[in-house]
Protein backbone atom coordinates (compact mmCIF):
# COMPACT_ATOMS: atom_id res chain seq x y z
CA UNK A 1 0.00 0.00 0.00
CA UNK A 2 2.65 2.52 0.95
CA UNK A 3 4.33 4.54 3.63
CA UNK A 4 2.27 6.11 6.39
CA UNK A 5 1.76 9.86 6.46
CA UNK A 6 3.63 12.15 8.84
CA UNK A 7 1.63 12.82 11.99
CA UNK A 8 -0.81 9.98 11.38
CA UNK A 9 -2.01 7.52 14.01
CA UNK A 10 -0.12 4.29 14.76
CA UNK A 11 -1.21 1.45 17.03
CA UNK A 12 1.55 -0.38 18.93
CA UNK A 13 0.85 -3.82 20.37
CA UNK A 14 2.95 -4.91 23.32
CA UNK A 15 3.50 -1.24 24.14
CA UNK A 16 4.48 -1.88 27.77
CA UNK A 17 7.36 -4.11 26.75
CA UNK A 18 11.04 -3.32 26.27
CA UNK A 19 10.81 -2.93 22.48
CA UNK A 20 7.21 -1.71 22.41
CA UNK A 21 7.86 1.06 24.91
CA UNK A 22 10.71 2.41 22.81
CA UNK A 23 8.60 2.18 19.62
CA UNK A 24 5.96 4.32 21.33
CA UNK A 25 8.56 6.86 22.42
CA UNK A 26 10.22 7.08 19.01
CA UNK A 27 6.86 7.50 17.25
CA UNK A 28 5.95 10.33 19.62
CA UNK A 29 9.36 11.93 19.06
CA UNK A 30 8.67 11.95 15.31
CA UNK A 31 5.27 13.60 15.70
CA UNK A 32 2.90 10.64 15.38
CA UNK A 33 -0.24 9.97 17.37
CA UNK A 34 0.03 6.64 19.16
CA UNK A 35 -2.48 4.14 20.50
CA UNK A 36 -0.53 2.01 22.97
CA UNK A 37 -2.04 -1.46 23.33
CA UNK A 38 -1.31 -3.24 26.62
CA UNK A 39 -2.88 -6.16 28.42
CA UNK A 40 -4.22 -3.96 31.23
CA UNK A 41 -4.12 -0.18 30.82
CA UNK A 42 -4.79 0.23 34.57
CA UNK A 43 -1.70 -1.73 35.60
CA UNK A 44 0.41 1.23 36.69
CA UNK A 45 3.47 -0.93 37.38
CA UNK A 46 3.68 -1.64 33.67
CA UNK A 47 2.06 1.46 32.16
CA UNK A 48 3.25 4.22 34.48
CA UNK A 49 6.20 5.01 32.24
CA UNK A 50 3.85 5.43 29.27
CA UNK A 51 1.63 7.79 31.24
CA UNK A 52 4.75 9.82 32.10
CA UNK A 53 5.51 10.49 28.43
CA UNK A 54 4.63 14.06 27.37
CA UNK A 55 2.33 12.80 24.62
CA UNK A 56 0.03 11.24 27.21
CA UNK A 57 -0.65 14.57 28.90
CA UNK A 58 -1.69 16.15 25.62
CA UNK A 59 -3.77 13.20 24.44
CA UNK A 60 -1.48 12.38 21.51
CA UNK A 61 -0.73 9.09 23.29
CA UNK A 62 -3.65 6.98 24.48
CA UNK A 63 -3.62 3.66 26.34
CA UNK A 64 -5.87 0.74 25.43
CA UNK A 65 -6.43 -2.62 27.14
CA UNK A 66 -6.24 -5.49 24.65
CA UNK A 67 -5.75 -9.16 25.49
CA UNK A 68 -4.03 -10.76 22.52
CA UNK A 69 -5.85 -14.03 23.19
CA UNK A 70 -9.27 -12.40 22.72
CA UNK A 71 -10.56 -12.25 19.15
CA UNK A 72 -11.59 -8.78 18.10
CA UNK A 73 -9.70 -6.99 20.86
CA UNK A 74 -8.11 -4.62 18.32
CA UNK A 75 -11.20 -3.87 16.22
CA UNK A 76 -11.97 -0.46 17.72
CA UNK A 77 -8.32 0.40 18.39
CA UNK A 78 -7.13 -0.08 14.81
CA UNK A 79 -10.04 1.86 13.29
CA UNK A 80 -8.64 5.21 12.17
CA UNK A 81 -4.99 4.10 12.43
CA UNK A 82 -2.79 4.28 9.36
CA UNK A 83 -0.03 2.07 10.74
CA UNK A 84 0.31 -0.84 13.15
CA UNK A 85 3.53 -1.87 14.87
CA UNK A 86 2.79 -5.41 16.00
CA UNK A 87 5.40 -5.99 18.72
CA UNK A 88 3.50 -8.15 21.21
CA UNK A 89 4.43 -11.77 21.98
CA UNK A 90 1.87 -14.55 21.95
CA UNK A 91 1.36 -16.65 25.09
CA UNK A 92 3.14 -19.69 23.64
CA UNK A 93 5.03 -20.54 20.48
CA UNK A 94 4.83 -24.33 20.69
CA UNK A 95 1.29 -24.48 19.25
CA UNK A 96 1.37 -23.38 15.61
CA UNK A 97 -2.44 -23.48 15.32
CA UNK A 98 -2.75 -21.10 18.24
CA UNK A 99 -0.13 -18.74 16.78
CA UNK A 100 -2.01 -18.73 13.49
CA UNK A 101 -5.35 -18.07 15.22
CA UNK A 102 -3.92 -15.01 16.98
CA UNK A 103 -2.48 -13.75 13.71
CA UNK A 104 -5.80 -14.27 11.97
CA UNK A 105 -7.81 -12.21 14.45
CA UNK A 106 -5.26 -9.38 14.36
CA UNK A 107 -5.37 -9.52 10.56
CA UNK A 108 -9.18 -9.36 10.71
CA UNK A 109 -8.91 -6.17 12.76
CA UNK A 110 -6.50 -4.69 10.19
CA UNK A 111 -8.83 -5.66 7.34
CA UNK A 112 -11.84 -4.28 9.17
CA UNK A 113 -10.22 -0.97 10.08
CA UNK A 114 -10.65 0.54 6.64
CA UNK A 115 -7.66 2.76 7.38
CA UNK A 116 -4.49 0.74 8.04
CA UNK A 117 -1.93 1.03 5.23
CA UNK A 118 1.01 -0.82 6.73
CA UNK A 119 1.73 -3.38 9.45
CA UNK A 120 5.22 -3.94 10.83
CA UNK A 121 5.45 -7.49 12.14
CA UNK A 122 8.10 -8.00 14.82
CA UNK A 123 9.79 -11.33 14.22
CA UNK A 124 13.29 -12.30 15.38
CA UNK A 125 16.72 -13.29 14.14
CA UNK A 126 15.68 -16.72 15.40
CA UNK A 127 13.56 -16.89 12.24
CA UNK A 128 16.76 -16.36 10.27
CA UNK A 129 19.32 -18.56 12.01
CA UNK A 130 17.82 -20.84 14.70
CA UNK A 131 18.98 -24.17 13.29
CA UNK A 132 18.10 -27.62 14.61
CA UNK A 133 21.60 -28.63 13.47
CA UNK A 134 24.15 -25.89 14.18
CA UNK A 135 26.43 -27.23 11.43
CA UNK A 136 23.94 -25.80 8.92
CA UNK A 137 25.41 -22.42 9.88
CA UNK A 138 28.77 -23.57 8.57
CA UNK A 139 27.15 -24.51 5.27
CA UNK A 140 25.18 -21.25 4.99
CA UNK A 141 27.09 -18.75 7.15
CA UNK A 142 25.82 -15.46 5.70
CA UNK A 143 23.01 -14.22 7.95
CA UNK A 144 20.76 -11.91 5.98
CA UNK A 145 17.09 -11.44 5.14
CA UNK A 146 16.65 -14.20 2.56
CA UNK A 147 17.94 -16.88 4.91
CA UNK A 148 15.56 -19.15 6.85
CA UNK A 149 16.47 -22.08 9.12
CA UNK A 150 16.48 -25.48 7.46
CA UNK A 151 12.80 -26.39 7.69
CA UNK A 152 13.38 -29.92 6.35
CA UNK A 153 15.34 -31.04 9.40
CA UNK A 154 13.27 -33.63 11.27
CA UNK A 155 14.58 -32.29 14.59
CA UNK A 156 12.96 -28.94 13.88
CA UNK A 157 9.89 -29.53 16.04
CA UNK A 158 7.66 -27.17 18.07
CA UNK A 159 9.08 -28.63 21.28
CA UNK A 160 12.66 -27.82 20.26
CA UNK A 161 12.28 -24.82 17.96
CA UNK A 162 8.79 -23.50 18.64
CA UNK A 163 9.85 -19.87 19.01
CA UNK A 164 11.52 -19.58 15.62
CA UNK A 165 8.85 -21.70 13.96
CA UNK A 166 6.10 -19.52 15.42
CA UNK A 167 7.80 -16.37 14.20
CA UNK A 168 7.98 -17.77 10.66
CA UNK A 169 4.28 -18.70 10.85
CA UNK A 170 3.43 -15.10 11.80
CA UNK A 171 5.61 -13.57 9.10
CA UNK A 172 3.94 -15.63 6.40
CA UNK A 173 0.41 -15.21 7.76
CA UNK A 174 0.60 -11.41 7.60
CA UNK A 175 2.33 -11.30 4.22
CA UNK A 176 -0.22 -13.66 2.66
CA UNK A 177 -3.16 -11.77 4.13
CA UNK A 178 -1.80 -8.43 2.94
CA UNK A 179 -1.39 -9.88 -0.56
CA UNK A 180 -4.97 -11.15 -0.42
CA UNK A 181 -6.18 -7.66 0.53
CA UNK A 182 -5.57 -6.55 -3.03
CA UNK A 183 -3.04 -3.91 -2.03
CA UNK A 184 -5.16 -2.18 0.62
CA UNK A 185 -2.35 -2.74 3.14
CA UNK A 186 1.07 -4.31 3.27
CA UNK A 187 3.02 -6.25 5.89
CA UNK A 188 6.74 -5.73 6.44
CA UNK A 189 8.74 -7.91 8.84
CA UNK A 190 11.39 -6.60 11.24
CA UNK A 191 13.75 -9.26 12.64
CA UNK A 192 15.50 -7.77 15.69
CA UNK A 193 18.59 -9.33 17.20
CA UNK A 194 19.45 -9.61 20.92
CA UNK A 195 18.01 -6.36 22.28
CA UNK A 196 20.10 -4.47 24.82
CA UNK A 197 20.07 -0.84 25.90
CA UNK A 198 18.23 1.30 28.45
CA UNK A 199 15.03 0.08 30.08
CA UNK A 200 12.19 2.59 30.51
CA UNK A 201 10.45 0.87 33.43
CA UNK A 202 11.54 -1.45 36.24
CA UNK A 203 9.41 -4.35 35.00
CA UNK A 204 11.36 -4.41 31.72
CA UNK A 205 14.39 -5.80 33.53
CA UNK A 206 12.85 -9.25 33.10
CA UNK A 207 13.52 -9.48 29.35
CA UNK A 208 16.10 -11.97 28.15
CA UNK A 209 19.16 -9.91 27.34
CA UNK A 210 18.83 -6.96 29.70
CA UNK A 211 18.10 -9.48 32.43
CA UNK A 212 21.34 -11.20 31.51
CA UNK A 213 23.20 -7.95 32.15
CA UNK A 214 21.27 -7.44 35.40
CA UNK A 215 22.39 -10.89 36.52
CA UNK A 216 25.99 -10.00 35.69
CA UNK A 217 25.68 -6.87 37.82
CA UNK A 218 24.28 -8.92 40.69
CA UNK A 219 27.07 -11.50 40.50
CA UNK A 220 25.92 -14.47 38.42
CA UNK A 221 25.47 -15.34 34.76
CA UNK A 222 25.58 -18.35 32.42
CA UNK A 223 26.90 -19.27 29.01
CA UNK A 224 24.56 -18.49 26.14
CA UNK A 225 22.98 -21.49 24.42
CA UNK A 226 25.51 -23.72 22.67
CA UNK A 227 28.19 -21.03 23.07
CA UNK A 228 26.40 -18.65 20.77
CA UNK A 229 27.80 -15.12 21.00
CA UNK A 230 25.50 -12.21 21.71
CA UNK A 231 24.40 -10.73 18.38
CA UNK A 232 23.00 -7.45 19.46
CA UNK A 233 20.94 -4.46 18.54
CA UNK A 234 20.26 -1.44 20.70
CA UNK A 235 16.58 -1.40 21.60
CA UNK A 236 16.44 2.23 20.46
CA UNK A 237 17.69 1.14 17.06
CA UNK A 238 15.07 -1.60 16.90
CA UNK A 239 12.45 1.08 17.52
CA UNK A 240 13.98 3.39 14.92
CA UNK A 241 14.01 0.48 12.47
CA UNK A 242 10.29 -0.06 12.95
CA UNK A 243 9.51 3.62 12.48
CA UNK A 244 11.77 3.73 9.43
CA UNK A 245 9.95 0.75 7.91
CA UNK A 246 6.59 2.41 8.53
CA UNK A 247 7.82 5.50 6.71
CA UNK A 248 9.83 3.91 3.90
CA UNK A 249 8.74 4.10 0.26
CA UNK A 250 11.39 1.53 -0.67
CA UNK A 251 9.83 -1.57 0.90
CA UNK A 252 7.31 -4.03 -0.50
CA UNK A 253 4.80 -6.41 1.00
CA UNK A 254 6.29 -9.59 2.42
CA UNK A 255 9.83 -8.27 2.72
CA UNK A 256 11.79 -8.81 5.92
CA UNK A 257 14.59 -6.69 7.34
CA UNK A 258 17.13 -7.55 10.04
CA UNK A 259 17.82 -5.06 12.82
CA UNK A 260 21.24 -5.63 14.37
CA UNK A 261 24.51 -3.83 14.79
CA UNK A 262 26.32 -6.75 13.10
CA UNK A 263 28.57 -7.10 16.17
CA UNK A 264 29.21 -10.41 17.92
CA UNK A 265 30.53 -10.73 21.48
CA UNK A 266 30.86 -13.76 23.75
CA UNK A 267 28.88 -13.55 26.97
CA UNK A 268 31.97 -13.42 29.18
CA UNK A 269 33.24 -10.47 27.14
CA UNK A 270 29.90 -8.71 27.59
CA UNK A 271 30.35 -9.07 31.34
CA UNK A 272 33.95 -7.82 31.22
CA UNK A 273 32.74 -4.81 29.21
CA UNK A 274 30.86 -3.43 32.24
CA UNK A 275 34.04 -2.62 34.17
CA UNK A 276 35.85 -1.51 31.03
CA UNK A 277 33.11 0.97 30.12
CA UNK A 278 32.26 2.08 33.67
CA UNK A 279 35.42 1.76 35.79
CA UNK A 280 34.00 4.30 38.26
CA UNK A 281 31.31 1.80 39.22
CA UNK A 282 33.79 -0.79 40.46
CA UNK A 283 31.80 -3.80 39.24
CA UNK A 284 33.08 -7.05 40.71
CA UNK A 285 32.73 -9.23 37.62
CA UNK A 286 31.74 -12.83 38.42
CA UNK A 287 32.97 -15.88 36.55
CA UNK A 288 30.68 -17.38 33.92
CA UNK A 289 28.73 -20.52 34.83
CA UNK A 290 28.69 -23.28 32.23
CA UNK A 291 25.48 -25.31 32.72
CA UNK A 292 25.81 -27.46 29.60
CA UNK A 293 26.14 -31.26 29.80
CA UNK A 294 29.56 -32.76 29.13
CA UNK A 295 28.67 -33.76 25.57
CA UNK A 296 28.00 -30.09 24.74
CA UNK A 297 31.04 -28.80 26.62
CA UNK A 298 33.19 -31.23 24.63
CA UNK A 299 32.09 -29.46 21.44
CA UNK A 300 32.72 -25.92 22.71
CA UNK A 301 35.60 -25.22 20.31
CA UNK A 302 33.55 -26.53 17.38
CA UNK A 303 30.52 -24.38 18.24
CA UNK A 304 32.61 -21.26 18.80
CA UNK A 305 34.32 -21.77 15.43
CA UNK A 306 30.98 -22.13 13.64
CA UNK A 307 29.59 -18.94 15.17
CA UNK A 308 32.85 -17.09 14.51
CA UNK A 309 32.50 -18.02 10.84
CA UNK A 310 29.06 -16.47 10.45
CA UNK A 311 28.75 -13.17 8.63
CA UNK A 312 26.11 -10.69 9.83
CA UNK A 313 24.54 -8.29 7.32
CA UNK A 314 22.47 -5.17 8.02
CA UNK A 315 22.93 -3.23 4.79
CA UNK A 316 19.30 -3.61 3.72
CA UNK A 317 17.89 -2.10 6.91
CA UNK A 318 20.42 0.73 6.87
CA UNK A 319 19.41 1.54 3.32
CA UNK A 320 15.61 1.47 3.56
CA UNK A 321 15.32 2.92 7.08
CA UNK A 322 18.10 5.43 6.47
CA UNK A 323 19.83 4.74 9.76
CA UNK A 324 23.03 3.57 11.38
CA UNK A 325 23.28 1.23 14.36
CA UNK A 326 24.80 2.09 17.71
CA UNK A 327 27.92 0.20 18.84
CA UNK A 328 27.40 -2.48 21.48
CA UNK A 329 29.56 -0.61 23.99
CA UNK A 330 27.06 2.25 24.05
CA UNK A 331 24.18 -0.18 24.50
CA UNK A 332 25.86 -1.98 27.41
CA UNK A 333 26.76 1.26 29.17
CA UNK A 334 23.26 2.69 28.89
CA UNK A 335 21.67 -0.62 29.85
CA UNK A 336 23.77 -0.86 33.02
CA UNK A 337 22.99 2.68 34.11
CA UNK A 338 19.26 2.27 33.50
CA UNK A 339 19.15 -1.07 35.34
CA UNK A 340 20.59 0.64 38.40
CA UNK A 341 18.60 3.89 38.23
CA UNK A 342 15.30 2.64 36.77
CA UNK A 343 15.35 -1.07 37.53
CA UNK A 344 16.64 -0.87 41.07
CA UNK A 345 19.40 -3.41 40.44
CA UNK A 346 22.04 -3.41 43.20
CA UNK A 347 25.39 -4.31 41.63
CA UNK A 348 28.07 -6.43 43.20
CA UNK A 349 31.03 -4.06 43.68
CA UNK A 350 34.68 -4.49 44.56
CA UNK A 351 35.93 -3.51 47.96
CA UNK A 352 36.24 0.26 48.29
CA UNK A 353 33.41 1.05 45.86
CA UNK A 354 29.83 2.02 46.67
CA UNK A 355 26.86 3.51 44.87
CA UNK A 356 26.31 7.24 45.46
CA UNK A 357 24.11 7.97 48.46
Amino acid sequence: MGAIAAGSTVAVTGAAGFIGGWVVRRLLDRGYRVRACVRDAEDLEKTGFLRAMPGYASGRLTLHSADLDEDGCFDEIFAGCQGVAHVSHVSTYTDAAYVRRVCDHIIASVDGSGSVNRVIVTSSIAAVMDEADVSELARRPVLYEDRFPDESNERRTPERKGYSMGKVVAERAFAEAAEASGGRWDAITCCPADNVGPILSAHQRRGAWQNGIANMLEGEYSQTAAYRPWMTVDVRDTADSQVGLLESVDVRNGERYIAWSAEKRDVEDVCASIDRLLPELGHDAPAVTDPFPERIQAREAEFRAIWAGTELRNDRMRRVARMEFRPLDESIRDCVESLITVGGVVPQLREGFALPA
